[in-house]
């Protein structure tokens, strides 16, 4: 009788069952935490042993940070019901601008010192944060989202064909003109001086540029993805993104475009360790940037919330709210300490909480626990870094564009009919969102403090969506409308 008291959120399942599910819940999603390290990393012209080590960190923080949020630590943090916790993709635009600004440890340094900055103001925000759900109704969350996917979308295109500026940008300067400029500077006195900066531009196509063989790759792993997708069935299907991943590994392993030495020489177990890339610089600009996004992050977390209380039939208090958001704020901060990003609930696991219809948190949990082994394990995450670009391209087309599409998803329960000014609202704000896509030299001309707050298109299209949402729509929000569309929001 005892156990008919206990709520299906609390039920303590077996441990072979727990850790068959938590096992599920990390697979389903591993292709999307694994990403965020790997595009900052990479923008950051990080070494591969670096990149390899974000990783690890980034998995060890998802399971400690899922472990506070579902298992709950004290009065103050979690909301104790099944939440896996992953890097919010939202803060990679803000990041990548960042890195490219500076690059190397002294960026790693600035961007963690804004992640903690967000962090300690998330938790300070959070009581307020759970209660304006209203401002941010489906025309929002819709048109934010939406401007996601098609921001990332830039980041997969460029892992299939090569970066549009370095090493594999699309012109290189011509060899014989770079052999005659040397000739020329080889005569030193017999010539004038070379001006300053002086620099030739490209003109010839770059052989390294859109390989045949890596596209190919990248459509493998593309049309396996889609296969899998439309024939298989289940959990199967729910992990098709990571089995299309493998796919493309082995083709890229039997084309010789995949080395393991990294893998060999990586150790079995190595601690994640805080600051690792000496310690955080904190910019207030960069600090508010982040926290912009946070803000952002945190209405897409409450209604996550929201909608798992709807699925889990257990009502949710802002009390509760409050608890959770503070753990991403808390999780924000732990993420800043030992070198990874922003933290947020993932939705495809909030997802896979209505397809298998489990409730218990400490499946959750046992997801966690499973995550900080994997953190613990350098040979994983050397693997995942030593993956060719052309691999994760053709996931991320699907990874990132599933984003894009969930936005259009819910903006397609918008009401234009009888309330044409929505149409201004996302029109409006996907334009704003394009700016820095098409015309990222747009603000050469305005100060450099503000910089970082106008080159992410995210901020500027959830800024411009939420006061076009206030001046047409006023604050009159509805709620349930928001966590109606928070459920369908289950691809990023």
């Amino acid at each position: 009788m005892a156990s008919e008291k206990i709520h299906p959120v609390d039920e303590r399942l077996p441990t072979g069952k727990l850790a068959a599910l938590g096992l599920q819940h990390v697979l389903v999603m591993y292709a999307g935490a694994i990403a965020v390290p790997l595009i900052v990393g990479r923008a950051l012209k990080l070494s591969p042993e670096q990149v390899a080590y974000l990783i690890s960190a980034d998995l060890f923080c998802c399971g400690i940070v899922t472990l506070i949020q579902s298992l709950g630590a004290t009065q103050w943090f979690g909301i104790r019901m099944p939440v896996m916790m992953g890097v919010s993709f939202a803060s990679v635009a803000p990041m990548v601008a960042m890195a490219n600004t500076t690059s190397g440890a002294e960026g790693a340094q600035l961007i963690f010192g804004a992640i903690i900055g967000a962090g300690i103001l998330s938790m300070l925000l959070a009581p307020v944060m759970s209660r304006m759900l209203r401002f941010f109704p489906p025309v929002v969350t819709g048109t934010i989202i939406a401007v996601i996917g098609i921001s990332l979308m830039r980041i997969g295109i460029n892992w299939i064909f090569g970066n549009p500026f370095g090493p594999t940008a699309p012109s290189i300067v011509n060899p014989d003109h770079a052999k005659w400029m040397a000739d020329v500077a080889a005569l030193g006195n017999a010539v004038p001086p070379m001006p300053k900066g002086m620099a030739i531009v490209g003109s010839v196509p770059n052989p390294k540029y859109a390989p045949m063989g890596g596209i190919g790759i990248a459509a493998v792993v593309l049309v396996s993805i889609l296969l899998i997708a439309k024939y298989a069935k289940g959990f199967i299907s729910n992990i098709s993104v990571l089995l299309g991943i493998l796919v493309g590994g082995v083709v890229a392993s039997v084309m010789g475009m995949m080395n393991f030495d990294k893998v060999a020489s990586a150790s079995w177990f190595g601690l994640v360790l805080p600051f690792q890339f000496g310690l955080p610089v904190f910019d207030p600009i960069l600090i508010l940037t982040m926290t912009l996004v946070m803000v952002v992050v945190m209405i897409e977390s409450t209604g996550m919330f929201l909608a798992l209380g709807d699925m889990t039939e257990r009502k949710v208090s802002a009390q509760d709210l409050t608890r959770g958001l503070r753990a991403d704020g808390l999780g924000t901060m732990i993420g800043g300490i030992f070198n990874t990003f922003p933290y947020t609930s993932f939705s495809q696991n909030v997802g896979l909480v209505g397809v298998t219809g489990v409730k218990s948190r400490f499946v959750c949990v046992a997801g966690g626990l499973i995550l900080i082994v994997l953190g613990l394990a350098p040979k994983m995450a050397a693997l995942i870094e030593s993956l060719p670009t052309v691999v994760l391209g053709g996931a991320g087309l699907v990874m990132f564009g599933m984003v894009a599409a969930t936005g259009v998803r819910i903006l397609g329960g918008v009401d234009y009919k009888s309330n044409r000014n929505n149409l201004f609202i996302v029109a409006v704000s996907i334009g704003f969102g394009m700016i820095p896509l098409i015309a990222p030299n747009f603000k050469q001309w305005m100060p450099h403090t503000i910089h970082p707050l106008i080159e992410s298109g995210i901020l500027l299209a959830s800024i411009s969506a939420v006061m076009l949402n206030f001046f047409f729509n006023g604050s009159e929000g509805d709620s349930q409308a928001a966590i109606e569309a928070a459920k369908q929001a289950d691809a990023h």
